[in-house]
């Protein structure tokens, strides 16, 4: 082993260890970091790969995360390569440390997330592949290579209740929102989206809404309700409001009956996420570029919402949920 590498696995182990102790402390526990026993599927072992190739996977503590870091270290043991699992870990800003420090090899990020968070720009890229591609350039002067990303964008959206749909007119984008009378336009949303510069009131803007005042394109403050963010979900669906901020992989929204509205203006910034490499990994095993290639495209928004809602609505541990889709997929056999 390298001095590198073993640099990198004493320094996995300290933020491993720091995160289940802040875990702890939360009343919450550490996810584990076992995933069962797989065999290659159509992810093959890499022929040659050196016995003590290793890989240390990071991710977020947050549902949609700890799924999707589970699935890239269950890729890369079906490779051939050992694996760190690193997921887990409690905030973007400790992922993003351990990725531009490069005491972690892979994770997977949204674009917007990066673009905005990370790399400090004001404003997001609506589209998906200007967005990537910005971010992909930006942070290769970082050591990072970003590979194409998946189709699923983790962005905000409003969402109504199913039932709502026939007497809102049929609703199925925000520009149609306007349209609507005064007194139907009500809404759900979490504080930080009211406040946010990429939020509520530049989103109203756009569509040719405002909050109070007077006029046809009034939004009466009384209309808005202020939740928290689980409280949006189950408001909206309750009809507390018509219209509710949410996440559009979240598995609330299809357990609930919600229905994601479209945005037809293009307000919203691009959150795909794509797999993210310590570019000298990346150079050491070009196989890696395949492997994570193999599984983007079937990342979409129907699967991760599925995937989520299996976590948060079932109760199944992030592992077991995408070690069945892995299988499911072909990707790994059992």
């Amino acid at each position: 082993m390298t001095r590198t590498k073993r640099t990198r696995r004493v320094a996995a182990t300290l933020v491993a260890g720091a995160a289940a102790l802040a875990l702890t402390g939360c009343g919450l526990q550490p996810a584990t970091s076992f995933v069962p026993a797989a065999e290659p599927g159509t992810i093959k072992r890499i022929a040659d790969l050196p016995e003590d190739a290793h890989i240390t996977v990071t991710s977020k503590n947050f549902t949609e995360q700890l799924v999707l870091g589970k699935i890239a270290v269950l890729a890369a043991k079906a490779a051939g390569f050992q694996v760190t699992d690193e997921t887990n870990v409690p905030g973007s800003v400790a992922v993003r440390q351990l990725m531009t420090g490069h005491d972690a090899d892979m994770t997977y990020e949204y674009t917007g997330t990066a673009w905005l968070t990370y790399m400090g720009h004001k404003e997001g890229i609506p589209d998906k592949q200007a967005q990537y591609q910005a971010v992909k350039k930006e942070d290769a002067g970082n050591g990072l290579t970003w590979l194409p990303p998946a189709p699923m964008n983790n962005t905000y959206a409003f969402a109504v209740r199913k039932e709502a749909v026939k007497d809102l007119g049929g609703i199925t984008k925000l520009s149609q929102i306007a349209d609507l009378p005064a007194e139907d336009r009500t809404f759900c949303v979490e504080s930080e989206f009211n406040s946010r510069a990429d939020g509520f009131k530049p989103m109203l803007a756009k569509y040719g809404m405002q909050l109070g005042g007077s006029g046809a394109s009034a939004i009466p403050k009384g209309n808005v309700d202020i939740l928290d963010t689980g409280t949006v979900y189950t408001a909206t669906d309750r009809g507390t409001c018509n219209f509710g901020e949410v996440f559009t992989t979240d598995g609330r929204i299809k357990s609930l009956g919600l229905q994601v509205l479209e945005d037809d203006e293009g307000f919203f910034p691009a959150y795909n996420v794509a797999p993210v490499l310590d570019s000298a990994t990346l150079k050491e095993y070009p196989q890696l570029e395949g492997i994570y290639d193999q599984i983007s495209p079937k990342l979409t928004d129907p699967v991760l919402q599925e995937l989520n809602r299996q976590v948060d609505v079932e109760g199944r541990e992030p592992v077991d949920a995408a070690y069945d889709w892995m299988v499911k997929e072909g990707f790994i056999t059992k």
